[in-house]
């Protein structure tokens, strides 16, 4: 694995919708649940990303279920709270003009939503 590698502009939304949908219902999104929340045409660009993310580091699948979909933690102490999105949260609202800054927006805007359906 390239745990090491940047993930993109959409795998990094990606990243923060999966793990505030895992912290407000206790299991992954499903992979229409992604495309429907994040507005893709297709399971398949999902599919892509989600891929994508597992290569990098990011994501890992349990097994081959639905919903097995986890985001990796490298602090056992706080499961939840993976030294990735820590390092993508600083990123974004380290330059917290333009695109990086409606990306953040849109990400918790994002979490809020899931969070209230729970």
């Amino acid at each position: 694995m390239e745990k090491d590698a940047r993930a993109s502009r959409k795998q990094r939304e990606l990243l923060l919708f999966i793990d505030g949908f895992i912290k407000g219902n206790g299991y992954g999104p499903s992979y229409r649940e992604v495309m429907r929340a994040l507005g893709y045409k297709s399971v398949s660009t999902v599919a892509s990303h989600i891929d994508g993310l597992i290569v990098k580091g990011y994501l890992k699948k349990r097994d081959h279920s639905a919903r097995s979909i986890e985001v990796v933690s490298l602090d056992s102490s706080e499961p939840s709270k993976s030294k990735h999105l820590q390092w993508l949260a600083a990123e974004i609202e380290g330059r917290p003009e333009g695109e990086d800054r409606s990306l953040l927006e849109r990400a918790h805007a994002i979490l809020e939503a899931g969070l209230k359906q729970s």
